[in-house]
């Protein structure tokens, strides 16, 4: 048996006996759409994992990880994922900011903020996308100025995951008065309890509200929470957004395939299989998601074709899933006394919507192909 393997069956092993007593319930809890759900108890269970070793395992050993190479930790996520464990929540500290300050960050910077990332102890949002700026970063507005040894951050931040359960935010800001597009931005650690900050939720067409507008007016933090460089932000955001689309991702695609094979159930037992259209586009799905595995597993592969193909899959599965459904999918059933109370398939379509924006629209997804990888002449910009 390979070493990989090896730890696959250890990892299956472990989850299968601490997934028991209190953290038995979790099963499938969380996740897109769902972050409402068990929040405290996910929050639990994530800790309990921590005290036994198992996150962040990805990390060199020197910082707390398991230095686990990249075939482990595809193991890792798809047991996690075929086990039906809860949604993380402490994934964007792991998953983004902790890497990227193991790679650009201080040592202090490591010292203080790497341990509470590995136990859970400390939760973190990104503050990126802004209202007139979206996935265009260049386009970014919030400033941050220097003064009295700590900068004061003003602006305006959204589309952020989690950021009402946050207790710190890694934010780009324009730190330098006058510059334009990608210079003179800064990788900003901002504490989010303070009274320069304000979290305001985003109801999405689910009715949950997992994103947030975050306001910074006067918002301080100390002169040493910079990574990397002050107007070296450009390349800190691509180094943190290089981390987003890593290995977790195979993870992902082992709740998609669940998605997938509960739909095909449906069109089964409702009859929407007889009809062709329906069956080949079932077909399609399955196809898709096996070249979404391969090319996810090319190291080769560049990471903005892998999450437009990605999201485009997603977002086809969920309009799929309402055509499965037909008529009865346009109505919510109030089941459990909600009126808006959605099914599975309801909740797929709606937050599928979502999957061709964030992390990087499809349309800025398809300019940078063009530009970076085609060799095709660069967007005019007024």
């Amino acid at each position: 048996m390979s070493s990989v393997e090896e730890f696959r069956t250890e990892v299956r092993g472990w989850l299968r006996a601490h997934l028991t007593g209190g953290f038995a319930g979790l099963g499938g809890r969380g996740g897109p759409g769902r972050e409402h759900e068990a929040f405290a108890e996910r929050l639990a269970w994530e800790r309990h994992m921590a005290a036994h070793g198992r996150t962040c395992l990805g990390w060199p050993v020197e910082h707390g990880g398991r230095g686990a190479s990249a075939a482990e930790q595809i193991a890792f996520h798809e047991e996690y994922a075929l086990a039906d464990a809860p949604a993380r929540v402490g994934h964007i500290g792991e998953q983004l900011l902790g890497p990227t300050l193991i790679d650009h960050g201080t040592e202090e910077q490591k010292r203080r903020f790497l341990p509470p990332i590995r136990a859970v102890e400390e939760l973190w949002c990104q503050g990126y996308s802004e209202p007139g700026a979206g996935s265009d970063l260049g386009a970014v507005r919030t400033r941050a100025t220097l003064r009295g040894g700590q900068w004061i951050v003003d602006g305006r931040k959204t589309w952020t995951s989690l950021a009402h359960a946050s207790q710190w935010c890694f934010v780009l800001a324009r730190t330098e008065p006058g510059s334009r597009r990608h210079t003179g931005l800064s990788c900003l650690l901002v504490p989010m309890d303070q009274p320069g900050v304000e979290v305001r939720p985003i109801v999405q067409p689910t009715g949950t509200s997992e994103f947030n507008e975050v306001f910074f007016d006067g918002a301080r933090t100390d002169a040493a929470h910079v990574v990397g460089t002050p107007g070296d932000g450009w390349r800190i955001a691509m180094a943190t957004l290089g981390h987003e689309r890593g290995v977790s991702t195979l993870g992902r695609q082992v709740g998609f395939r669940r998605e997938l094979e509960a739909l095909a159930a449906r069109a089964r037992t409702n009859g929407a299989l007889a009809d062709p259209l329906i069956r080949d586009r079932l077909v399609q799905a399955w196809i898709g998601l096996e070249t979404m595995r391969a090319t996810a597993l090319n190291p080769a592969t560049a990471p903005s074709t892998a999450k437009l193909y990605r999201s485009r899959w997603r977002r086809d599965l969920g309009e799929l899933a309402m055509d499965v459904c037909a008529a009865p999918s346009l109505l919510a059933d109030g089941a459990h006394g909600d009126p808006y109370d959605l099914d599975d398939r309801q909740r797929l379509f709606l937050f599928s919507r979502a999957d061709t924006i964030y992390a990087g629209s499809d349309e800025i997804r398809r300019n940078l192909i063009a530009e970076r990888i085609l060799g095709l002449p660069k967007e005019v910009r007024a």
